[in-house]
């Protein structure tokens, strides 16, 4: 019988469809716009807003871009998926330096399909599909910092 890993507390209770579509959100700035995963974010069930670090406005046509992109990674319906590792066996896709002082040796690994994986120890949807549609409400950019409100529209009932 294996060990179950002993994780930090979490102090959070996120809805899991908007916090998964914020990894979605995550990984789409970064192959979409080389940046940095969102400096901070504030996700809640009815609607939730990320702020990424970026050298440059983004046009209307980008913005449209982002939300086709992370409603053809949902509509894939990948499966969201743990891995538990030690910190000396993490992949080099993955940085670290969101995690607190204090996290622990063992890191939890969420990824959706081959799209995403990041250190992560909230709850999740079980695949993407679960999320219904992605709607960016509103956009903003000011002094290097792009803000993206969003909203999902029909998430899976399980998690209403």
């Amino acid at each position: 019988m294996e060990d179950t890993p002993v994780l930090n507390q979490h102090n959070k209770d996120e809805f899991e469809p908007m916090h998964t579509a914020e990894h979605i959100v995550n990984q789409t700035m970064g192959r979409l716009f080389g940046c940095a995963r969102s400096k901070d974010a504030h996700i809640e069930r009815k609607k939730s807003k990320i702020n990424f670090l970026i050298d440059r406005p983004v046009t209307e046509i980008e913005v449209k871009k982002i939300e086709d992109t992370v409603n053809e990674i949902i509509k894939q319906d990948l499966p969201v998926t743990y891995e538990f590792v030690t910190r000396d066996n993490v992949p080099d896709d993955v940085t670290l330096d969101k995690l607190p002082e204090d996290a622990s040796e063992t890191l939890r690994l969420v990824r959706i399909g081959n799209y995403d994986v990041c250190a992560c120890i909230g709850k999740h949807v079980e695949h993407t599909a679960q999320l219904g549609e992605f709607k960016i409400n509103s956009t903003s950019y000011n002094e290097g910092k792009f803000r993206i409100v969003f909203k999902l529209i029909n998430p899976d009932s399980k998690y209403l």
